[in-house]
Formats: C-alpha cells, sequence, structure tokens
C-alpha cells in the first residue's frame, strides 16, 4: 500500500488539474447555515465533493431531518461525500473509553454511510496531550476500526494532528496505517497540520497516492509553529505554504483524490458563505494548475 513507486496517471484527469475539490464545511462554518444550504452552497460554487462534520448531522436528524432525504439532494447536486470530520477515541490507552470511542465510530459511520459516505476522519481525539503513545498499539486498534468501518462501507483515514503530542508527524500516521495491515487502511494529510506537526512535504513522495483518503487544503502565514494555530489559516496561495511542491508531490505519487478546503479563519466566517466558497474554488484551481503548468 506504500511505496515509493511510479503510479501512472489517470488517463481521464487534465494533467495541468488532476484534483478533485471538496468543500469542507468548517470553511463556511462561522456563517451557521444548515447543512442542507451547505450543500447547495458547494454545488453552486463548482465543487464535486462536501466533507461535512458529524455534529452537523447530528443537529440535522435531531432537528427531524431524514438522512436519506440529505443524501438524495447531495446526489441529485452532483456532489460526493468522499470523507467526514468525526472525533470517536478509538486511539485511546483506556480500554473503557476505547470501547465506548468505538461504539460511537459505528454510530458516526451509520452517519456517513446515510448520506452516501465513503470514509471518515480518525484523529487522535483523546490522546491529544498523550505523548510517546505506543504506535504499535495505535495501529492494531486502528485496524479494530478499519475492521468495524469494513462491514459499513466506511474506511476510517488516519489523520495528522499536528498539535496533538501523538499522531503529530505524518510519518506517525503512516507507520499506524501500515502496520495496521489492513487493505483499507489510509491516511489524511493537511497542509497546516504537516506543519505544525514538523513534518517536511517530502515525505509525501513515500506513499502512494491511494493510501491518502482525501487531502486537507489551506495555506498558513509563515509564523512559528509553536505559535501558529487553525484561525490564522488562510486560502491556497494567500500564505507562505510550500504548495507548489506539495502539488507536484501528490501528481506525481498518483493521488487523484479530492482537495478539500478546510479553514477557521474568523474574517472569511464573516462574508458571504457562497462568495467565500468560490474564492476558495478559485484559489485552489489556481494554485495547482500554476504548480503543475
Amino acid at each position: 500500500m506504500f511505496a515509493a513507486e511510479s503510479t501512472a496517471a489517470d488517463p481521464r484527469a487534465n494533467p495541468a488539474d488532476p484534483f478533485g475539490y471538496c468543500l469542507n464545511t468548517s470553511t463556511i462554518r462561522g456563517q451557521k447555515l444548515p447543512i442542507t444550504a451547505e450543500v447547495e452552497i458547494a454545488a453552486r460554487a463548482g465543487y464535486q465533493g462536501i466533507e461535512p462534520w458529524i455534529r452537523e448531522l447530528e443537529e440535522f436528524v435531531k432537528a427531524g431531518g431524514a438522512l436519506k432525504d440529505l443524501g438524495k439532494q447531495i446526489r441529485d447536486l452532483g456532489l460526493q461525500v468522499p470523507s467526514a470530520i468525526g472525533f470517536a477515541e478509538w486511539i485511546v490507552d483506556d480500554p473503557v473509553r476505547r470501547k465506548k470511542g468505538l461504539e460511537q465510530a459505528k454510530r458516526d459511520m451509520e452517519l456517513v454511510q446515510q448520506i452516501g459516505g465513503t470514509r471518515i476522519a480518525a484523529p487522535p481525539a483523546g490522546a491529544t496531550d498523550q505523548a510517546h503513545l505506543d504506535l504499535l498499539a495505535a495501529a492494531e486498534r486502528y485496524r479494530a476500526l478499519c475492521e468495524l468501518g469494513e462491514k459499513m462501507g466506511i474506511a476510517p483515514e488516519a489523520e495528522v494532528w499536528g498539535f496533538s503530542k501523538s499522531l503529530k508527524r505524518l510519518g506517525e500516521a503512516v507507520l499506524v496505517a501500515i502496520e495496521s495491515a489492513h487493505p483499507a487502511a489510509c491516511v489524511l494529510p493537511d497542509v497546516f497540520h504537516l506543519y505544525k506537526g514538523g513534518s517536511d512535504v517530502a515525505g509525501l513522495r513515500l506513499i502512494r497516492g491511494s493510501a491518502i483518503g482525501i487531502f486537507h487544503m489551506n495555506d498558513y502565514p509563515l509564523l512559528e509553529r509553536e505559535k501558529i494555530k487553525d484561525a490564522d489559516r488562510v486560502y491556497p496561495g494567500d500564505g507562505g505554504a510550500p504548495l507548489t511542491e506539495i502539488f507536484r508531490a501528490l501528481r506525481d505519487i498518483g493521488y487523484r483524490g479530492m482537495l478539500s478546503l478546510e479553514l477557521f479563519n474568523v474574517d472569511i466566517w464573516k462574508q458571504d458563505a457562497l462568495h467565500v466558497a468560490k474564492t476558495g474554488l478559485d484559489k485552489m484551481r489556481q494554485a495547482v494548475r500554476k504548480a503543475l503548468a
């Protein structure tokens, strides 16, 4: 699954723009729109996918919404759900908490399944303050999560969290995925988190493209790693991230999945949501085409 090998480009893809584009709903969270409106905005802006947060799906159901109807809306608008954002405590050492975490993961996966989703983020929730986590033990736990997902058609993505003391580096997430020895194992890198956690983007070239579930896209100002925070994220191309190197690496390893715009910028949250979505998509495409021209 993970190898420094050459993968032929998808002949259907445009070499100058080989990726799909997805809107992570965090980008317009501050506008406080219902998930149905966010889906419509993603489609109107021109995205191919939407990446919702589990809490939004729960709120939708709590308000009386039917997930099958939401799934139909997504499909009818030509969108996919390549990933979703959840925070189940699958990785923690405490067996009682871990059992509850897997139960939560099952509920989360059921929600994603009902709207036609295929993957869910698996960050090190509950272990962010735990240094020196046993990564081989984490790999066993991740395999259990993958086995759960296999029954439901949902693949969990071992997510890099740069602010965490565990799985903060790309290599740690990759190790957990490799040592799980599960065929659906995959990782979820993020431009911001690679920098925050201290991973050099050159490491992406050691991963086969199909081992990346989705790639979170953003940019950041050149602040110190210790001080930079999620709210500092900016549109791709508006910061100092090595986007050209990242896009070229993703192309060269054969990644043909989606770039999902994930921002937490308070200033952006004050703007019109459709304008934000369109601006983000335009800036992603411009950055990709500039890098791959």
